[in-house]
Parts: structure tokens; sequence; C-alpha cells
């Protein structure tokens, strides 16, 4: 079994399609939306983990793309300045997923980019603008 982190974008005329529907039906993958928003043009954007096979996996991006969805693969983290990071603590404190916590003895900031489903929350509450996504 194979996991991946997917960033999805549909255009407008794609976006009512039942696309990630096949995924399931067609390809036998599994996914789970991490974070989805439609933009102010109707562009739909979805960040995905989707599991299954290397196969069906490669199979279902395919399709996707023959589908008109562009396919970015997330970068799987955040990038922190930790010349400008003071260790404050706001970021961990909205950190849904636990992907951000203070080391228990230095209570510097520690990252598992395996937890992080780049929300976005960390880098939008850092005062000092030390937290970027990499997306």
């Amino acid at each position: 079994m194979e996991k991946r982190k997917l960033v999805l974008t549909f255009s407008e005329d794609i976006v009512t399609q039942p696309i990630t529907y096949r995924l399931v039906k067609d390809y036998d993958l599994s996914f789970n939306i991490l974070r989805a928003e439609i933009t102010p043009d109707m562009e739909g954007k979805i960040l995905i983990e989707i599991s299954g096979t290397r196969k069906n996996i490669e199979k279902g991006v395919q399709y996707l793309k023959g589908a008109g969805v562009s396919i970015q693969e997330a970068v799987k983290d955040i990038i922190l300045d930790k010349d400008l990071c003071v260790s404050c603590g706001l970021c961990t404190s909205l950190c849904i997923t636990q992907a951000l916590t203070p080391d228990k003895k230095t209570r510097k900031l520690l990252f598992d980019k395996e937890k992080c489903i780049l929300c976005g929350l960390c880098a939008n509450s850092c005062p000092l603008d030390a937290i970027k996504l990499n997306i």
C-alpha cells in the first residue's frame, strides 16, 4: 500500500463533475481530503492523501490528467526560518494535527511532516513570519 499527497486543481468547467468518485470506483483507491477551497473565479483546489497500490495510483493520476485536472505533488512540508522563530508556541496551539510541537527539553519547535496537512494555520498565525508553506 502506498500513500501520496497531491494538490488537485479543477477548472471551472470540470469543478462540478464527479471526478474523484471515479478514483474510488474505477481504480480502487481511497483518499482523504486534507484541505479544499474554491477560488472566486470558481477554480477548485484540493489537497488529498491518496492510498492504494502504486499501479492503481499511477492509473488514477493518468485518469485525472486526462479529465483536465492539474496535479502537483504536495511538497510535503513547511519552511521554518529558525533564525526568526522565537518558539512562542502560537503555531503549536493552532496546529490541528499536532505536526508542530515544542521539544520537551529545549522548547524549540519540532515539525513532523507526515502529520502536516498544509492547512496554513501556522504560517498565517506566526507574528514573525517565520513559517512559510512549501507547496
